[in-house]
């Protein structure tokens, strides 16, 4: 086995550990004492993430290069990696709890999801790594929604199977990326069975098979789930965000549903489509930068032609 492999394996075991070590203390102690705990716990993360903070760096110079100064940049950047570390921390313990999801996340603008199901084809929820996103899957399924979430599985196959056991557990259906006929086939499947769909449109979609949309005014490569399931089903598209509140419990917002444009050319309408809705996540992520995960490379994938 090579140096290289033998470090990888120990980095994931150590992560592992130390997951199943705070799932188990976490158990044995009160929220407010967790809360309290976090802020010790990010300024070791922020610390220790030397690359990420890199990756986050640059990406908010493409996005607000122009717009924000340096100063502002790596205001972002410190404010992204807290709210993420108190998210993970958040998660660990609320999914131990979950009777304290109901007290600590408020839904906003639920008439337009409950309008949405009455057409009876399920919804398709586009989102973002945005915000604790995990947290607000296991609000609607608590709320008694048939909840799924397209996810794309950890390296880890360990840990991959504890948190498929904690997310089936708490009534969150897993729909795996891939393989990709298997996804698209049970997306389908549970849009005509009437239930949620969720999926994050925030990614790089350098695989082929995604069109490259405007996001912050560079082309970036993007998945075509969202709109090619709409117009398969009939489902309606409605957007959603969770944000961190200052008493830091959280708020999902739900958008009114996103009239898709109709276009005699297919692929045309995917594309009209899959940047209506990018344009709109583009939206948030500005309203909210720390709220969105700056550490990965959005714009990594190249249009054709280009370097």
């Amino acid at each position: 086995m090579k140096f290289q492999e033998r470090v990888k394996r120990f980095k994931r075991a150590f992560a592992r550990y130390c997951l199943y070590f705070t799932s188990w203390m976490f158990k044995r102690m009160p929220y407010s004492f967790v809360k309290g705990m976090a802020n010790f716990f990010v300024t070791i993360g922020y610390t220790l993430t030397i690359r990420q903070k890199k990756i986050a760096y640059d990406s908010l110079q493409i996005a607000f290069g122009d717009e924000k100064s340096d100063q502002e940049i790596r205001s972002i950047v410190k404010k992204c990696f807290a709210n993420l570390g108190r998210g993970m921390i958040e998660l660990v313990y609320l999914m131990d709890h979950p009777s304290l999801i109901k007290e600590n996340v408020v839904i906003e603008g639920m008439e337009h999801l409950e309008q949405a199901f009455k057409k009876g084809k399920g919804v398709v929820a586009v989102s973002a790594h945005f915000g604790s996103f995990p947290l607000m899957l296991l609000k609607f399924a608590q709320e008694g929604y048939k909840t799924n979430a397209i996810i794309r599985p950890t390296r880890d196959e360990t840990i991959e199977k504890y948190f498929f056991k904690l997310r089936s557990r708490l009534g969150l259906n897993t729909v795996y990326s891939h393989p990709r006929k298997k996804c698209v086939d049970t997306s389908i499947r549970v849009l005509r069975n009437n239930e949620l769909l969720f999926i994050p449109l925030d990614q790089n979609f350098g695989s082929g098979g995604g069109v490259f949309v405007d996001f912050f005014g560079q082309k970036a490569a993007t998945a075509t789930g969202p709109v090619v399931f709409s117009k398969r089903t009939g489902a309606p598209v409605i957007p959603m965000f969770i944000v961190r509140l200052d008493n830091n419990t959280h708020k999902v917002i739900i958008e009114p549903e996103i009239p898709l444009e109709s276009h005699e050319d297919e692929k045309e309408m995917i594309q009209i489509n899959t940047a209506k809705i990018t344009k709109l996540i583009e939206r948030y992520v500005r309203k909210y930068p720390e709220e969105w995960g700056w550490m990965h490379r959005r714009w990594k994938s190249k249009p054709p032609g280009e370097e």
